[in-house]
């Protein structure tokens, strides 16, 4: 009973593996990847969200006059804005991003059942510990504008992921200045 069974389990690996879909993985190599990336993700979720039936909005240029729809998708708008860049070992924000905050704050204080969440990110250099509790600084920065502009503390969350999840994976200034970021994550809209 125990050879039996052992080949049993074996085969059962086996075949579960053949079901499994390998690809191999891809290495984005510029500024011009991510952006692409980033592009193409938000194309298919309005596509999924567009054949789910959740929305049936035309945007203005289909329309030939303004924006219909939600503010937040509103690609012309500040809010469409939400990822903010750094400087190494920096937590600063520059007065166009603190706009962006602004324009943030005021859209949660008018919608209080809307909340975020404050991913801060550093690039691969410097430790694991250090990386952490810059991103936690850079996510802090802006969190302390929304709350400073009437943003409740309740609507806010911040994580930060240090270097774990870079958008750009080169080891150069390039890549390095796109992975020093905060992104501004909604949920509850």
């Amino acid at each position: 009973m125990g050879k039996g069974f052992k080949y049993l389990l074996i085969s059962i690996f086996i075949v579960s593996l053949a079901g499994c879909k390998f690809g191999p993985v891809k290495k984005r190599t510029s500024d011009e990847d991510a952006a692409a990336a980033a592009e193409q993700e938000q194309q298919a979720q309005q596509q999924k969200e567009g054949e789910n039936g959740a929305q049936d909005q035309t945007y203005g240029a289909e329309m030939g006059g303004a924006f219909v729809g939600r503010e937040l998708e509103d690609p012309n708008s500040l809010l469409a804005k939400r990822v903010f860049y750094f400087d190494l070992d920096s937590s600063s924000l520059s007065t166009e991003d603190r706009d962006v905050v602004a324009a943030h704050a005021n859209y949660l204080s008018m919608h209080p059942k809307v909340s975020v969440v404050l991913e801060g990110h550093a690039d691969e250099r410097g430790s694991r510990e250090y990386n952490i509790a810059l991103g936690e600084r850079r996510a802090k920065a802006i969190e302390q504008l929304l709350f400073v502009q009437g943003v409740s503390p309740s609507q806010v969350q911040v994580i930060s992921f240090g270097e774990e999840r870079p958008v750009a994976l080169d080891h150069n200034e390039a890549a390095w200045r796109l992975n020093r970021r905060v992104e501004i994550l909604y949920s509850g809209y």
